[in-house]
């Protein structure tokens, strides 16, 4: 039995009967290689097909054919499957250029791909945001194209998408330094569906981003009313705010290998009383509010046990916060320790200091945890 069939990304796949999709990163290879392959023999293979890190050979078909004196390109629109990727149906735009023998492979930002300002990521400062693993799949595929058609594989590869500084205002490139567009990502070429691995990469990159700036303190944000409460609260510069979103492990557990002095947490209620009860994963999905655990906690806090039955049936957290904060038990306060304490045995020992903010849906702030 294949290792596919056994478990992992394939098998979950099988199970879901969701369409898996491709990374800008394939869909900018395969655009490479057509447009080298047309440049040295003056016609564009369609349908174009590439080879994977893992083995896979998809294949592309064109939307975009041009030719120029000493250039071509190619375009190739990207299927995410059935993955809600913001850059599903985003035509990736590539134009190769020869240069000179022993010039290489040298790699150009086009127009919706943006350029990496600050430090703290895999690429330096000043170049364009093609990542490294596509970066070496075009490099491999030039090297595969020039040896079949007889090139020398030096060529200057500007790699586009149509509309990508207006679609990358809905990912993290403005916060992460990456001004102008989108980046070319993908390590194996293929999206899988509804993965957490996009927004738990770039929960990395962003401690990456702010350690390399010298940050000091971070704050782990659910959103973007708990983003404003910390830069009113604490004035945190923009590369100091982790888009947490519902990823509290992804946070805890990078922050522990690659740890700054100090971390803020900060969400609703309702979301940190999840973190509070030792769930990582916040998703209403995959964690729910325990009305019994916020009764526990408020019995702890001094209710009475009309009050603690009263939240443990509450309809919603806010409405048993609502209830505590009538009788003048700190429930806001009492789940703000408590997660924060667990964020603290997620740590083990790390040397990070942890506070922890509730807020309500406006902002205000109805829980708070020391620093420890």
């Amino acid at each position: 039995m294949s290792s596919e069939a056994k478990g992992g990304r394939g098998a979950q796949l099988k199970h879901t009967g969701l369409r898996h999709g491709w990374t800008t990163g394939a869909c900018a290879t395969a655009a490479t290689t057509a447009a080298y392959t047309a440049l040295l023999t003056g016609e564009f293979p369609d349908p174009v097909t590439i080879t994977l890190p893992k083995g896979h050979t998809p294949s592309f078909a064109l939307a975009v054919e041009e030719r120029a004196d000493g250039s071509a390109t190619a375009g190739i629109v990207k299927d995410a499957g059935d993955d809600p990727d913001v850059t599903h149906g985003a035509l990736v735009r590539v134009t190769v250029r020869a240069l000179p023998a022993g010039a290489g492979v040298v790699f150009r930002a086009g127009p919706g791909v943006g350029t990496v300002t600050r430090p703290g990521l895999p690429l330096a400062v000043g170049e364009p945001a093609v990542n490294p693993v596509p970066r070496q799949l075009m490099r491999d595929h030039v090297a595969l194209v020039a040896g079949r058609y007889g090139g020398s594989g030096d060529v200057e590869i500007t790699v586009g998408v149509d509309h990508g500084e207006e679609i990358a205002r809905s990912t993290w490139n403005p916060r992460l330094g990456i001004l102008g567009g989108l980046s070319i990502l993908g390590t194996t070429g293929i999206v899988v569906p509804y993965s957490c691995s996009a927004w738990i990469d770039s929960i990395r990159r962003g401690v990456d981003v702010a350690r390399a700036a010298g940050r000091t303190h971070v704050a782990g944000c659910t959103g973007s009313t708990s983003e404003k409460t910390v830069v009113a609260t604490y004035g945190l510069p923009e590369d100091a705010l982790l888009d947490m979103g519902d990823f509290a492990g992804a946070v805890l557990k990078y922050v522990r290998r690659h740890p700054v002095d100090r971390l803020t947490i900060c969400g609703g209620f309702a979301k940190l009383s999840k973190l509070a009860a030792g769930h990582l994963d916040l998703h209403s999905a995959r964690s729910q509010v325990d009305k019994g655990f916020l009764a526990e906690l408020a019995r702890r806090g001094g209710a009475d046990e009309a009050l603690v039955t009263e939240v443990a049936r509450a309809n919603t957290g806010l409405a048993a916060l609502q209830s505590c904060a009538a009788a003048g038990v700190p429930l806001g306060d009492l789940v703000a320790v408590t997660a924060r304490d667990e964020a603290l045995a997620v740590l083990r020992g790390a040397p990070v200091a942890v506070d922890v903010i509730c807020i309500d849906r406006a902002g205000t702030i109805v829980g708070r945890s020391a620093v420890r």
